[in-house]
């Protein structure tokens, strides 16, 4: 079994300063393979989303609401797995695999925030694009530069929020002593597996919170999308119809990455829960989403291929 706590009983569990994290520690080989595909994906993140930021910043013709939601999205995704990475990273390494009791609440606090926050960010994307495609003509009026940058506020104050009240009621919770976190970081559903204690109200609590910052976002995602597709569909001419497509299917692929992940690690039963497919799952949305999410809005946007190709030649935009 991945991560077996019997490799670690030892004489801590009453040591509340500090949380052990057991990850893979009872499997050497997989530690070592985990660490060289995280180290992959983070560097590619560092790398993409950089790139990203770094270009639609100096070209001109990325200075549209489209691309600065897109800088946004990059940022999290720099944020979200650096507040997880070096650390996880560094443990692989170390025998005792520890965390401080303040180190976990704030890797708890940042990463699910940023999580958060990103959710609700997709589904302001989702609106800028429903505008695009359905009121081309207003657009920009519509999604202004004030308009623009209120909605990344209230992305980050909203995400921040459902953070500190999910953070709190989790660490709340009485462990009795036990301090061993069967998981590669603090997340909820792995700290509420400590709790000594009744969890049904936190549970429903987890619920409410989750499917307030997963469900309802996403489906505001699925509603503007049915607006677009009735809207492209009255566009007569296929090439007025691939490019409407093209616009949002990069925004598409990442929700359904992102959403997907999240929604199979927060809102399933704690009964069916498993430790093993939720720890390899956290993995995925926190590394492997964050290192795709650049590439997949790379890939087929020829505007950031152009912007990228005059930023390498160093040319002014023209």
């Amino acid at each position: 079994m991945i991560g077996s706590k019997a490799s670690w009983e030892e004489g801590n569990q009453s040591d509340q300063g500090e949380f052990i994290l057991l990850g893979v520690s009872d499997q050497p080989r997989l530690e070592m393979l985990l660490f060289a595909i995280i180290l992959v994906c983070y560097m590619m993140t560092l790398l993409g989303n950089t790139a990203i930021i770094v270009v639609s910043r100096l070209d001109p013709h990325l200075h549209t609401p489209m691309y600065f939601f897109l800088n946004s999205l990059s940022f999290i995704d720099l944020c979200y797995t650096t507040s997880l990475g070096p650390h996880m990273l560094l443990n692989f390494w170390r025998k005792r695999k520890t965390i401080s009791y303040g180190g976990c609440a704030a890797e708890l606090y940042i990463s699910l925030g940023l999580g958060s926050t990103e959710c609700i960010l997709l589904t302001i994307m989702a609106y800028d694009r429903y505008a695009a495609v359905c009121h081309p003509l207003r657009y920009t009026a519509i999604m202004n530069h004030s308009v623009c940058f209120k909605m990344a506020a209230f992305s980050w104050v909203s995400g921040f929020s459902n953070s500190l009240v999910q953070t709190v009621l989790t660490l709340r919770l009485p462990r009795c002593g036990r301090n061993q976190i069967d998981h590669f970081f603090c997340e909820v559903p792995a700290l509420v597996k400590l709790a000594c204690a009744d969890v049904h109200s936190l549970n429903l609590s987890a619920f409410f919170f989750s499917s307030l910052i997963l469900v309802l976002p996403l489906g505001l995602i699925v509603l503007s999308y049915i607006y677009i597709a009735a809207a492209v569909f009255k566009i007569r001419s296929a090439e007025g119809r691939q490019k409407a497509f093209n616009t949002c299917a990069s925004h598409m692929t990442v929700v359904l990455l992102f959403f997907g992940t999240a929604i199979f690690s927060y809102l399933q039963p704690p009964s069916n829960y498993s430790h093993n497919q939720g720890k390899l799952m956290a993995l995925f949305y926190t590394f492997v989403t964050t290192m795709l999410n650049p590439l997949i809005y790379s890939l087929r946007n020829n505007e950031v291929h152009r912007a990228l190709r005059r930023a390498m030649k160093c040319n002014p935009a023209t």
